[in-house]
């Protein structure tokens, strides 16, 4: 799919792209390629000279690699951005090549993103261009302004982390934690520990991007100064992913100390039960050891008398252990 992004009267407006005669008639200052078909990378080749690498989108390439300049000043930068799916959460690699200059197209700046599935990010920023007139003013706006808006989706996904773990906490700290509800609860500690991790690390990438466009000197004074405020706002996230991950931590150990109480209180009635049964155990013992022949052929009284004498002595440790609170 290729979408084209046009600036007028200060807002930003979509054109998806069929044929290269329609690419033609535009002149965008965003080029979006999501899963793009060889026929389209040869649209892109054909109208703005640019051949997309075929390794644009590859999760293995190099770290070194992600961030460079070209001769022709092109700046390639690919950065991961979070797609916070409740039931598969991952990131998605995106490929970034902004054409500062293009005097053949008198255009002063093209940023081309190249990713296979839709982003998020794409979709908040695409929903504020429109609302908002001014907000968007050349191509290296439009990048500073996804990487702020991915600060801010890593920043409304801790969020509704902390809800969550609200949510998970009211249920551990109640005192009332069976193993089926410990599993549970288990479970969702893990799925926030993954998702806490996987937006530290979005956090980290678009550091490094941010601080990569700053080092290029390619930003004016204006935009140089929101590049720094998004790194403070990425820094802020530090702290908020540390003391989530301090809570997990909490939530974790006082989970698995509810699950060994529950298992000690298991083994408790085995230890009483085994106390409990030793005296009858040793009354039988002595009772058929004390006959030469069957017990009932000495003493016609004899199985009464034990059995009473054992449920005795086994009721006699039982009373002992409720009184002193054993059993509860």
């Amino acid at each position: 799919m290729l979408n084209i992004f046009t600036l007028a009267n200060g807002r930003l407006f979509q054109e998806e792209i069929d044929s290269l005669e329609e690419l033609s008639k535009f002149q965008p200052i965003w080029v979006d390629l999501e899963s793009p078909t060889q026929e389209e990378k040869r649209w892109i080749k054909q109208h703005y000279g640019l051949s997309i690498p075929e390794d644009a989108m590859d999760e293995d390439i190099e770290e070194s690699a992600r961030f460079y300049k070209e001769d022709n000043g092109d700046l390639h930068i690919r950065s991961d951005f979070l797609v916070a799916d409740e039931e598969e959460p991952h990131t998605v690699r995106v490929a970034f090549i902004l054409n500062l200059v293009n005097v053949e197209l008198k255009s002063m700046g093209v940023l081309f993103s190249i990713h296979d599935e839709d982003v998020p990010v794409f979709r908040l920023l695409r929903m504020r261009a429109r609302r908002a007139p001014g907000l968007i003013e050349d191509a290296k706006e439009v990048l500073l302004k996804l990487f702020d808006a991915d600060a801010e989706y890593s920043a409304d996904t801790l969020e509704g982390i902390y809800d969550h773990l609200e949510k998970v906490s009211s249920k551990v700290l109640s005192g009332d934690v069976t193993d089926a509800m410990a599993g549970e609860v288990l479970g969702a500690i893990a799925r926030h520990e993954d998702m806490s991790g996987r937006i530290r690390r979005n956090a980290m990438d678009t550091r490094r991007a941010v601080s990569f466009m700053m080092r290029s000197k390619m930003l004016n004074s204006e935009q140089f100064e929101e590049a720094r405020q998004i790194l403070r706002d990425i820094d802020s996230l530090d702290s908020h992913t540390a003391f989530l991950f301090d809570k997990i931590n909490f939530l974790m150990d006082a989970t698995v100390g509810f699950i060994n109480i529950n298992q000690n209180k298991i083994i408790k009635i085995f230890s009483v039960a085994s106390v409990a049964l030793l005296p009858p155990t040793l009354i039988a013992s002595v009772y058929g050891m004390n006959f030469k022949l069957m017990p009932e052929l000495d003493w016609a009284l004899g199985y009464p008398y034990a059995v009473l004498l054992m449920v005795a002595s086994a009721l006699v440790p039982m009373w002992y252990f409720r009184k002193r609170g054993w059993l509860k």
